[in-house]
Order: C-alpha cells, then structure tokens, then sequence
C-alpha cells in the first residue's frame, strides 16, 4: 500500500470533530468517492474523533490517501493516550456503553469501513484505523 499524501489533526475540542467532518468530507470528492461512500466515512470518522475526545481527552487524527493495487481509498486512524479499552470484544458489539450514548461508536464505524484496526493497551490509549475504499 502506497500513501499518495497525509495531513494530521488534532482533536481537542469539540469544534475539531467538526473540522474532522469537513475535512474527511473535502478528501473523498478528491478522489471521486460517491456519495455514499462518504457519508459512510464521514460517518464512521465522526464516530471515532467523539470517541477519541469524549474517552480518550483528546488525541489526533491521521487522514492518508492510499493506494493498493489498482484500489484508491482514505485510511483514517485516530490515537488517543486516554485509559483505554479493558474488552475490546464487548466494547465494539451494538448497545455497549460506558457514556451513556447509544454505544453504536467502535461497531458502527466498523461496519461502515471496509477495513478496521484496533490497537489498544488499558492505560496507554488505544488507535483506530479505518479504510474506506473508493
């Protein structure tokens, strides 16, 4: 896989998940995404920055343009040094929770990428890395 270009975002407040959006929105007309597809990743990135501010306190966001073989995607991945995740397997099934939400977060975004990474150690912080390809 071949990374074509980067950018790099913190995520702070709650006005980065915002710019997060925007942003993921601006790469996937770049590369011809349709609009599904980036409403799925626009979705899934929005997931995963309110994840990575609301548990981790905040943390960054990597956005790549990657190419493999004749495939042309985005590859989002978001790290945090929050507490991390004790149950991995528990905490990306539908209707998990530790914030009170819907706990659609770490699932969702699974089930709208076409790749899911997951790397976390409790209390070091976790990384989520997601694929969408064009």
């Amino acid at each position: 896989m071949t990374v074509q270009r980067s950018d790099k975002r913190l995520i702070r407040t709650s006005e980065d998940i915002v710019m997060v959006r925007q942003l993921v929105r601006e790469w996937a007309k770049t590369i011809g995404m349709n609009l599904v597809d980036q409403t799925k990743l626009i979705t899934a990135a929005s997931e995963l920055a309110r994840n990575t501010f609301d548990y981790g306190g905040g943390g960054v966001m990597l956005i790549e343009q990657v190419i493999d073989a004749m495939k042309i995607g985005l590859r989002l991945t978001f790290e945090d040094k929050g507490p991390g995740i004790d149950d991995v397997e528990q905490a990306i099934k539908d209707g998990y929770t530790t914030g009170g939400g819907m706990g659609l977060g770490l699932g969702g975004a699974r089930r709208l990428a076409n790749e899911f990474y997951i790397d976390t150690k409790p209390g070091e912080g976790t990384r989520v890395t997601i694929i969408r390809w064009k």
